[in-house]
């Protein structure tokens, strides 16, 4: 077979493992990217098609999560409606999409968010959280920000919404974990919209990698719920040190 005969045949196995790994922390889209665009898609084309499979993995992931009874949706809308607004506009940015000096940016984040999973573990581990008190001025911003990041690509949006539903809205790391699922869920919805409007969305790869992310997401929901708290932060540390070290080579 050709190289790009054993690329197609490779989608569904990499599909599996960004499933996996974005329903436990985030960064799949580190792996689906460079598959897309080795593919030969346009970058844009790659980041609209890429919101296929995060859609399919997330539907897999919020329902088991659901089933499971960890899915905390009391006051959730006002983390969702922000993010959802987010997305849009950062989708609407992604149009004319340049990732370079991006890349850099989002792996000086993402080792400062590994430095607090590392120095807070008590606030990443901890299986139940504090009552909460609502603080809007502080969640509407933030979760309006992490939805236009989210929007514009995808890229380890996960591991800043973990970031801020543990360190910003105060939820345990389990009950985090499940939320941050619904929220990509919704606002890759909205952003997916936008791309198909601007024909950006190669629909057979799409699917292709959209079925191994849903099985990878549906093995990960339940390596998560069994496992618990610690498990779930050791994921994203080791997500975290391997996107960065990614980002960073140019990759």
């Amino acid at each position: 077979m050709d190289q790009h005969t054993w690329l197609l045949a490779a989608v569904p196995v990499v599909g599996f493992a960004a499933g996996f790994i974005n329903t436990l922390a985030g960064s799949g889209s580190l792996l689906t990217l460079p598959i897309l665009i080795l593919l030969g898609l346009p970058a844009n084309v790659a980041n609209g098609t890429n919101r296929v499979g995060v859609v399919l993995q997330n539907i897999v992931a919020v329902a088991t999560f659901r089933q499971r009874g960890v899915l905390p949706l009391a006051g959730a809308w006002k983390l969702i409606l922000p993010s959802v607004v987010g997305a849009v506009i950062g989708a609407e940015l992604a149009v004319d999409l340049d990732e370079a000096l991006l890349r850099r940016t989002i792996g000086v984040l993402m080792l400062l968010l590994l430095v607090v999973m590392l120095f807070k573990p008590e606030r990443w581990i901890a299986e139940h959280a504090a009552p909460r008190e609502a603080r809007l001025l502080v969640e509407v911003p933030l979760f309006f920000a992490i939805g236009v990041y989210g929007g514009f690509i995808q890229v380890s949006v996960g591991l800043f919404l973990m970031a801020g539903l543990v360190l910003g809205a105060g939820y345990n790391l389990v009950g985090a974990n499940a939320l941050k699922n619904l929220i990509v869920l919704v606002f890759s919805a909205a952003a997916l919209v936008v791309f198909v409007v601007n024909d950006q969305v190669q629909w057979t790869l799409g699917l292709l990698l959209g079925a191994g992310q849903a099985v990878g997401a549906w093995v990960a929901a339940h390596f998560a719920v069994r496992r618990g708290a610690e498990f779930v932060r050791w994921a994203v540390i080791v997500v975290t040190v391997g996107a960065a070290s990614a980002l960073f080579a140019g990759l």
